[in-house]
């Protein structure tokens, strides 16, 4: 009886593969970060978590694992059973910066290794000082650094941070020579940016947000080819004299390859409806993020483009992680 049950099992799955899967999710799922607490990629992944607890009925939790530039985290949820409950989220960094960063020594492909679900969003790198710093400008920054090459810090969440490559990649086009000092995440950044202890940082707009609307971060100007909503009277750094310059953040919904393609098409479809709600996705509208809930296939493509643009990027600005 046993065997004739599991023979027809088989045989459904074969014939209608969604049917085989409609009871997914039966349990919590996890949904990996690999950067620490209280950046932009924890502000991305925690609406999308939140939205998807709602939409599937079960608990999807944030499982922040930082280090390695992205690296643990990504090589952690490549081994993970493709089976749905275990998510990650793919950043610009870990997706399309860090196969030409790393070379072979990336302890993961990330177009073998991983299949995409959606693009949740892109947001813009913001180059901000503290309010409290001289520079009023793009041009004051730039100008001291002529003068002062190699003594003028700027801060990120980490080697290999999109901030990280995002300075490096502009520095290299500015012609300037300013210090790295990487951090463990946007958190305690932020807080020496605030106090003085760093010049600058290229962070994403989401994690600068509520400084910059509570008056202690200065922005100068935006990463992005536009204009942000959220900061209208920001230039670009295409209008401050860098034409065609332009570097976002982007992140996007990742699982182990081999997840079956009805799983992917589920998680897929509920989070794409989620990014259409203003209310599931107030806070990543209200911080600048632009949405998107592009299919599989599409996400796939776009990474692709992705790292051979910036896999071009580093080559060009010598850009390392030491």
């Amino acid at each position: 009886m046993m065997n004739t049950l599991k023979k027809l099992t088989i045989a459904i799955a074969f014939v209608c593969p969604s049917l085989a899967y409609s009871a997914y999710p039966e349990k919590s799922i996890r949904l990996v970060v690999p950067f620490a607490t209280g950046g932009t990629s924890e502000i991305v992944a925690r609406s999308v978590a939140n939205s998807l607890s709602t939409s599937l009925g079960q608990s999807v939790y944030v499982d922040n694992k930082p280090g390695g530039a992205g690296n643990i985290a990504m090589e952690e949820v490549k081994r993970a059973n493709p089976d749905g409950y275990t998510l990650i989220l793919g950043h610009v960094g870990t997706l399309a910066v860090n196969p030409a960063l790393f070379g072979k020594k990336l302890p993961y492909d990330p177009n073998k290794d991983f299949a995409p679900v959606t693009l949740v969003a892109k947001v813009p790198n913001v180059i901000a000082v503290s309010e409290k710093s001289n520079y009023k400008t793009l041009g004051d920054l730039i100008a001291d650094a002529k003068k002062n090459p190699g003594k003028i810090n700027y801060g990120s969440a980490g080697n290999g941070s999109a901030g990280h490559l995002a300075m490096e990649y502009f520095s290299s086009e500015a012609g300037i020579d300013l210090v790295h000092v990487p951090y463990k995440g946007s958190g305690p950044m932020l807080t020496d940016l605030i106090g003085g202890q760093i010049q600058a940082t290229f962070n994403g707009l989401p994690s600068l947000m509520g400084q910059i609307k509570g008056g202690t971060l200065r922005p100068l100007a935006v990463g992005s080819a536009e204009r942000s909503k959220a900061l209208p009277n920001v230039p670009t750094l295409s209008e401050s004299g860098y034409k065609g310059f332009e570097t976002s953040q982007w992140y996007g919904i990742m699982v182990p390859a081999g997840t079956p393609q009805p799983i992917i098409d589920r998680l897929q479809k509920e989070i794409a409806k989620s990014l259409k709600s203003k209310e599931d996705s107030k806070r990543m509208l209200e911080d600048g993020a632009v949405l998107v809930g592009d299919t599989p296939d599409q996400f796939g493509a776009f990474i692709k483009s992705e790292q051979n643009r910036w896999g071009k990027v580093v080559e060009k600005a010598k850009i390392t992680v030491d």
